[in-house]
This record gives C-alpha cells, sequence and structure tokens, in this order.
C-alpha cells in the first residue's frame, strides 16, 4: 500500500509495535511514552488527523483485567495464599500491564485509523 510517499507493502504489525509512523514506516509515532508527535520527522505525515479517543485505556482496564482476575481466582482457588500474596502478585503486574499495553494499544490504533482512512463521521 502505497499513501503519499509511502513504502509499497509497508508492515503494518512491526509499525504498530513499534510505534513508527504508518505511512512511512520510519518515524516514530511518540515524543514520549503516550505523547504523539505532531508530525513524522521523516515524512512530514501531520498526526494531528488521529484520535484515538479513550480506546487505548477502555482497551487496556478490559484486557488487563481479564487476565489479572483470570490469575487472581486460580491462584486464590488452588493455593489459597493470605491476602498480602494476592497484593504483592497482583498490583505489580497491573502495573506492568496496563503500562506494556498502553503504549502498544495507542499505536495499534493510530496505524491502524491511517490504513483503514478512519475518520469522524460525515454527513452525505
Amino acid at each position: 500500500m502505497s499513501d503519499g510517499g509511502g513504502v509499497a507493502g509497508s508492515n503494518t504489525f512491526r509499525e504498530c509495535i513499534l510505534g513508527l509512523c504508518p505511512q512511512c514506516g520510519q518515524g516514530p509515532l511518540f515524543s514520549g511514552y503516550i505523547a504523539v508527535l505532531p508530525r513524522c520527522p521523516n515524512c512530514g505525515l501531520d498526526y494531528a488527523m488521529f484520535d484515538p479517543g479513550d480506546g487505548p485505556a477502555v482497551f487496556g482496564i478490559l484486557i488487563v483485567g481479564a487476565i489479572v482476575c483470570a490469575l487472581a481466582l486460580f491462584v486464590e482457588f488452588h493455593f489459597h495464599p493470605p491476602m498480602w500474596v494476592h497484593l504483592v502478585l497482583w498490583i505489580p503486574l497491573i502495573l506492568i500491564l496496563t503500562f506494556g499495553f498502553l503504549r502498544l494499544a495507542k499505536s495499534t490504533l493510530l496505524v491502524l485509523q491511517f490504513k483503514h482512512r478512519a475518520g469522524e463521521g460525515r454527513k452525505s
């Protein structure tokens, strides 16, 4: 797929995982951990058109919550540990998974929004 100077056959999976520009596949999407740059430093694609909204946070809450709940129930019913073991296990896991997943979810939504030319609804 080539969009205005983009690389033909660009790798969507690679761009999502590494947080790269969806048009050229070279420039970064983020200036910090999840702060989106104004434009791609490599090809000049304006990132202002991207709007993931609350999508990454919602996906994070649902997916991380399901994983942690399933694991916590498994540990509780099979090992019956004291409450402090649950706190020691699940609080760090929740933080690690949430922060790890948030950037991945945001870059995935931004890249897919570009690849599928998604935008706000328009009146015909």
